[in-house]
């Protein structure tokens, strides 16, 4: 009996045992796994191709949708008047009125006066100037004018002029001619840019020369021979001259395309030795390539007192003047 119930238990197991193996799936071999999973690892390798370097020594393309350039800046319209390209020629008629002088300097070394004013009225004279456009809207101008005058006075008093004595009573002649040269640096300061505008306000850097030559005479006692017939000269002359740099500023508006009103001043001078004051004003009309000008002008001067002698005065007038320009 006991082995009949040992019999059966391990029927029992057999059969339960059979039927776990058929339920459970076949197990792969270990090494078909990577084999399998293979052509997964691989897609990365395949998708490489597509992603193309560019060869060397080119740039690579610029992507317009991702970078936006910056907008260009807006174009400055500079407008030029007439007479500010190219260059232009002219000639002036002045008529100065005015007072002018000479006294003895710091280094005269005689005790008798020397003052004298000058007589007579000076006439219209010439003058000339030249224009060049120079950069945008500046120029550069050479100018030279000049005054003279003659006229005859009586002495209240004894007076020394260049070392020639001259009594009081003396009907003493002189004449004098003052000369002006000026370069001119007139630079644009406002308003920049111009664009469109009118007005100019400049500064004027310049070199001036003035020049002042003088003769005196007493023509009686000069064609008077003497007891022993011989004749005496009694002429003398004169001549005082400085170089200096002024600095000022101008003004121009043109009121129309050909219409000019110009304004102009500069001045430069050291204490106790010389000093030069520049000013004119003038309306100007163009027609064509011909402009005709009409103003007034000052000049304040006086050479260097620290010399022997020295002159000085202040003249000023109406002028009229006519331009030529090359463009």
């Amino acid at each position: 009996m006991k082995r009949i119930r040992t019999g059966l238990l391990c029927l029992a197991l057999a059969t339960t045992a059979a039927s776990y193996a058929q339920d459970a799936p076949p197990q792969q071999p270990a090494q078909q796994q990577p084999a399998q999973q293979q052509p997964a690892q691989q897609q990365p390798a395949q998708q490489q191709p597509a992603q193309q370097q560019p060869p060397t020594g080119t740039e690579p393309p610029v992507q317009t949708g991702q970078t936006r350039m910056p907008p260009p800046p807006p174009k400055v319209v500079d407008v030029r008047m007439p007479g500010e390209t190219g260059w232009w020629i002219g000639v002036t008629g002045w008529l100065p009125v005015g007072s002018t002088y000479v006294n003895k300097g710091k280094e005269s070394t005689f005790t008798a006066p020397a003052y004298l004013k000058f007589p007579g009225t000076s006439k219209g004279q010439p003058g000339g100037e030249i224009g060049i456009a120079v950069g945008l809207h500046n120029t550069l101008r050479l100018s030279y004018m000049f005054s003279k005058a003659a006229g005859t006075q009586t002495l209240a008093h004894d007076t020394v002029a260049f070392s020639q004595t001259y009594n009081t009573g003396d009907a003493l002649a002189t004449s004098y001619k003052m000369s002006n040269y000026k370069i001119s640096y007139e630079y644009l300061t406002w308003p920049y840019p111009v664009e469109n505008r009118h007005f100019r306000l400049k500064t004027l850097w310049q070199v001036q020369y003035i020049t002042f030559k003088s003769n005196y005479d007493v023509p009686i006692k000069s064609s008077t021979p003497d007891v022993n017939g011989n004749l005496t000269s009694y002429a003398a002359n004169g001549s005082k001259s400085f170089f200096t740099p002024t600095f000022g500023l101008g003004i121009q508006e043109y009121a129309a395309k050909n219409l000019r009103f110009e304004v102009n001043g500069s001045g430069f001078g050291l204490p106790h030795s010389f000093h030069l004051i520049d000013l004119d004003a003038s309306i100007a009309y163009r027609v064509g390539r011909i402009e005709l000008r009409a103003g007034a002008r000052g000049l304040d001067f006086r050479t260097s007192a620290k010399s022997d002698y020295y002159n000085y005065g202040r003249l000023g007038g109406a002028f009229v003047g006519i331009r030529w320009y090359s463009e």
